[in-house]
């Protein structure tokens, strides 16, 4: 155990904690006789197909790496506030935290929550200023900053005499201060071993350890991986799962799996201090928080504390004309089985039933915590249909309380109108505007509701034409005493009827708004195929084709020319549509439409709602 050291990687979105475990798994004892193609291993620990495609971490996976006799087991943890459980349920795993900080950002709003959250488990923190090869960087000031932050968040003093490493982890540079900055990542290891305490437990004591992920193999089921705090475990041994303080079952032992570097490595044994995945008969319905203990030794852990959800939205079975023909999965229980077994992977996620058999209320941290959700689904061949993003509001002392965030704002000074015009209108309170000459770009600190942040990150990034950064964190829960319009300002096109867009119907429909589809493409009666200019709704038929005569007449063969058309990802469409309107979602469709498709049902609710 003097040879393992446990450490999880935190830092705010994008200041490089996967690009450091990059480089720190080339150098190490791993790879040294192992050639890897142009010596380039390059987000290794994004091994999710939708963390390639967005380029973010989505989900914790550690990895062991081995340098000079020591095994380092590192964690690495998403960047992103809706993914802040993500963090919350490894921290029991590991002994130390290293903070990686931007040379020039400084620290961000997640880097506080993640700082808050290694705190409350007593962890001293490795400070690391990374990126320091980019221009403009401020490390004395950063460093400042950080010292504040943790004295705001009543770190001990043993936590405030933090260590502190500079690197690129993009070059594979480090050192002790700026001035003696070495070509490799050795600095990090020195300093990961010597500050880092040892695993506590002792290997004769009774086998316990506390489930914090579970992944799953198609040949084995699933994979329960935690630390084991005490004793040993051996293959084909017979342990007991505690559930809620209560003993569940026993079940055996049949896998025990290291990931050492880049892939899994089956073992005969493990003994406390080790991070292992386990996995064997009667595993089907174990869940993350649960503790494994030896069978005459029935004495749980404490149960992971995970902040609750803060939006939800509610999950359709698709009931529009096309279900079925693009995805595999579209009844209530294929959809709700697949959320259920998702929220016993990911504690932040919580699914309940409702009175319609068909519709699901399904709660998640954040806006991009539910769509990465929902993308997966979408990959494996589910259909349905989601509403508008709600906030989950509190009840304490007979008040109806909403969350709020802390809200950051930096982009560029020419969009300095722009941009407050559009938080003003979200009912933001700002507290600081900085301008920083040297960049050209201010940066806006402000309170808004959680509800005011529903849609804003599509508008802010449109606005400032991509070159924006919006970060926010949860602040607090109060009354939100200020009415917002959560409607948009435009209404929206509706197909009449269903069958195949033509292209000189959609012509002259284009004057009338931004068009949503193209020539050919099959609709259907209450799908929404354009914005309107205006804020009304405008029922059209997007069918018709040009009427033949038997005369000629100059110009009748003229070209249509169209207007390309505003093709929505996922994100921009839940952001777009009303309480009264659905997405559509099937494995290669994204369509939106009208909660009620006939216009009959449409004002028969709006009916009963005004005599309401």
């Amino acid at each position: 155990m003097k040879k393992i050291r446990n450490i999880a990687i935190v830092a705010h979105i994008d200041h490089g904690k996967t690009t450091l475990i990059d480089k720190l798994l080339q150098e190490s004892d791993n790879f040294r006789n192992i050639s890897i193609e142009n010596n380039n291993i390059n987000r290794i620990m994004d091994s999710n197909e939708l963390e390639k495609e967005k380029g973010i971490t989505i989900f914790s996976k550690n990895t062991s790496i081995f340098w000079k006799n020591y095994k380092i087991n590192i964690i690495d943890t998403p960047g992103h506030a809706d993914f802040g459980a993500e963090v919350e349920r490894v921290l029991s795993m590991v002994d130390s935290v290293l903070l990686l900080v931007d040379a020039v950002e400084g620290p961000m709003p997640q880097t506080r929550f993640v700082t808050l959250k290694a705190f409350s488990y007593n962890l001293k923190p490795i400070v690391l200023i990374n990126k320091i090869d980019r221009k403009f960087i401020r490390p004395d000031w950063v460093i400042n900053q950080i010292f504040d932050l943790f004295v705001n968040l009543n770190a001990s003093d043993e936590q405030l005499d933090f260590p502190i490493i500079y690197t690129s982890a993009l070059k594979g540079t480090s050192g002790y201060n700026m001035n003696n900055i070495q070509h490799n990542m050795n600095v990090v290891y020195e300093t990961i071993i010597k500050h880092v305490p040892e695993p506590q437990g002792d290997i004769n004591e009774p086998f316990q350890m506390q489930i914090s992920q579970i992944e799953y193999n198609n040949y084995i089921g699933n994979i329960c991986i935690g630390l084991i705090k005490k004793g040993q475990i051996k293959k084909n041994k017979y342990v007991t799962i505690i559930k809620n303080n209560k003993i569940f079952k026993k079940i055996k032992i049949l896998y025990i799996i290291f990931n050492i570097g880049l892939k899994p490595i089956y073992s005969d044994s493990a003994k406390c201090g080790d991070i292992v995945g386990i996995a064997g008969s009667g595993f089907e319905e174990i869940s993350i928080s649960d503790t494994i203990c030896d069978i005459n030794y029935n004495i749980p852990l404490p149960i992971l504390k995970i902040e609750k959800p803060k939006i939800s939205m509610l999950f359709h079975v698709n009931d529009s004309p096309f279900s079925g023909i693009e995805g595999k999965y579209i009844t209530s229980n294929k959809i709700f089985n697949r959320i259920k077994k998702e929220s016993l992977n990911d504690v932040a996620l919580k699914i309940a039933e409702t009175k319609n058999n068909n519709i699901f209320h399904v709660s998640g941290r954040g806006e991009l915590h539910l769509v990465i959700l929902i993308e997966n689904m979408r990959k494996e061949g589910f259909e349905l249909s989601v509403s508008k993003p709600q906030i989950l509001s509190k009840i304490i002392n007979n008040k109806k309380l909403e969350p709020f965030e802390i809200l950051t704002l930096d982009f560029e000074q020419n969009k300095k109108g722009h941009i407050i015009q559009l938080i003003s209108r979200r009912r933001a309170i700002i507290n600081n505007i900085i301008l920083d000459n040297d960049t050209n770009r201010i940066k806006i600190e402000a309170i808004i509701s959680s509800k005011g942040l529903i849609g804003f990150r599509n508008e802010f990034i449109n606005t400032t034409s991509g070159n924006g950064i919006m970060n926010s964190f949860f602040s607090h829960y109060d009354i939100n005493k200020y009415h917002m319009i959560e409607n948009r300002s435009n209404g929206v096109l509706i197909s009449n009827k269903e069958g195949y867009a033509v292209a000189f119907a959609l012509y002259n429909l284009q004057s009338r708004g931004k068009l949503l589809i193209n020539p050919g493409e099959k609709v259907y009666e209450g799908q929404i195929i354009g914005i309107h200019n205006k804020s009304n709704d405008l029922i059209v038929n997007c069918l018709i084709n040009k009427k033949l005569t038997n005369m000629r007449a100059s110009g009748n063969d003229n070209p249509i020319n169209l207007i390309s058309v505003k093709k929505m990802s996922l994100e921009e469409a839940i952001d777009f549509i009303n309480n009264d309107e659905l997405v559509e979602i099937t494995p290669k469709s994204i369509r939106i439409r009208k909660k009620y498709l006939k216009k009959s049902q449409r004002k028969f609710k709006k009916f009963k709602n005004i005599k309401k």
